[in-house]
């Protein structure tokens, strides 16, 4: 249990990082953003590629910033149901949630996604407009958020069971 204990950390250590790291895109797009606002209206013109690093920024945040979230435990669930459980009850839920959605959505996901990113890759797929940007990296997001997600879901497994065997503490959880 020691060993699958570290893995958790180790993952939860990742996905603190990322989502430590991330939160800096948030200003980066609104500083984007503003200055996409500021040329189109005080110079009568916008740029296309400025309009898609706001989209792919968007989209870096949500996905990457997924396992950070799962982590944090501020993903949304159904607490009429989920806070009037005991908290062994909770993790029992979670456990079930892990292994039946959250897993296999992830894997599936990327899954499907990666043959995406490759083909965006090999291609050299650029945006439809003038001057847009090269599709790829934003291709590249939903693999690494969902697989993000999934490793921080296989930390949150590990942690629920090493609770209910006794060998970890209760996580903050809806009573």
């Amino acid at each position: 249990m020691q060993a699958l204990w570290r893995v958790a950390q180790g993952i939860d250590a990742l996905n603190e990082w990322v989502g430590r790291g991330i939160k800096w895109l948030v200003l980066i797009a609104t500083l984007i953003s503003a200055g996409n606002a500021l040329v189109r209206y005080g110079l009568g013109t916008s740029s296309n590629a400025g309009l898609e690093i706001q989209w792919y920024l968007f989209g870096a945040m949500f996905l990457l910033g997924a396992g950070y979230t799962l982590k944090h435990n501020g993903h949304v669930r159904i607490d009429l149901i989920h806070g009037r459980l005991s908290i062994r009850a909770q993790a029992w839920l979670e456990i079930v949630g892990t292994l039946f959605f959250l897993l296999p959505f992830s894997l599936l996901i990327i899954w499907y996604g990666w043959p995406m990113f490759v083909s965006a890759w090999n291609s050299g797929e650029m945006s439809p407009d003038s001057g847009g940007l090269l599709r790829w990296p934003v291709k590249l997001l939903i693999p690494v958020g969902f697989g993000l997600l999934a490793l921080q879901g296989l930390s949150e497994l590990i942690k629920n069971i090493a609770f209910l065997a006794g060998y970890g503490p209760a996580k903050e959880r809806t009573v």
